[in-house]
């Protein structure tokens, strides 16, 4: 018995599946390592019960669309897809070094500089298994207020686990003096924790699990922050240099605006796990909102 069904997978790439192996997955979704006929390797998942509409479509359109950042990151192929199982390449780990962190950083930097049309996305967007409203805004002060930060204001408020809702309306109303110099929209992982950051044995840094849309960069340094990451010092140098070298250098003062780009997925956990999540958003937005 597989979290994945085989004969699913085999009909998705049109290719007979020698066997399945169930690996470590999350509470979102289920995961296996699925041996092809002949050898190949590949990853698929599937959620546990039924995918939220758009699921796993959401994840493709961001797969390929960092794919398409010359430069960037390496991201794994989409092999197959339906409503509920998602098929890709599978990538084999390996070890965290210094020079696949600098290749990293160095390679972050381009697919951010790669841009996006807009602040959003042309299609809905989830983050773990959180709605992640794309709907486009003409600023970032103005996209991430309404469509990262008040959303799940509302849902914690609904739910009766945020007793100072108002600090984020006084956020909101400070964050165009907030958030730093304007920049054009980057191309943005949007989910960059260190899970979603696989160290290959090719000795490439790959990136899986995109909450992908137009954003400001900064966000997804932060997000690289909050967990930690192998080697982190070594990847911001690393950005820090290249973004410099390509004639965007980080604006003034953006280590100070850690915290006010981490609010989003610290919002985010506290919808979906509750507990210190809660407080630790309420203690940003109080020191942000003055």
């Amino acid at each position: 018995m597989t979290d994945v069904d085989a004969d699913r997978v085999s009909v998705l790439l049109k290719t007979p599946v020698a066997d399945v192996s169930p690996l470590d997955g999350g509470s979102i979704c289920r995961a296996v390592r699925v041996r092809l006929a002949g050898g190949r390797l590949a990853f698929a998942k599937s959620a546990r019960g039924v995918a939220p509409p758009g699921f796993f479509a959401a994840e493709v359109n961001g797969l390929r669309w960092l794919a398409d950042a010359d430069g960037g990151p390496p991201v794994p192929a989409v092999l197959g897809v339906d409503d509920n199982v998602l098929v890709i390449e599978w990538v084999e780990s390996g070890p965290a070094s210094t020079e696949a962190a600098e290749g990293f950083g160095a390679a972050l930097a381009v697919l951010h500089a790669t841009g996006a049309d807009t602040f959003g996305a042309p299609w809905p967007g989830y983050i773990g298994s959180a709605p992640m409203d794309n709907a486009t805004e003409p600023s970032w002060p103005e996209f991430y207020a309404a469509r990262r930060v008040l959303p799940y204001v509302r849902l914690l408020r609904d739910e009766g686990t945020l007793a100072d809702a108002a600090v984020f309306d006084r956020l909101v109303d400070r964050l165009p003096g907030l958030a730093g110099p304007a920049e054009p929209p980057a191309r943005l992982h949007g989910d960059l924790w260190s899970g979603n950051v696989l160290w290959g044995a090719d000795g490439r840094v790959w990136l899986v699990d995109p909450a992908a849309h137009g954003g400001h960069r900064e966000t997804d340094l932060a997000m690289l922050q909050l967990f930690g990451a192998p080697k982190l010092d070594r990847i911001l140098a690393a950005y820090c240099d290249a973004a410099a070298a390509g004639g965007r250098p980080l604006a003034a003062g953006w280590p100070d605006r850690v915290e006010l780009h981490q609010l989003f997925p610290l919002l985010v956990h506290a919808v979906l796990f509750g507990g210190g999540y809660v407080g630790r958003a309420v203690a940003i937005a109080r020191h942000y909102a003055g």
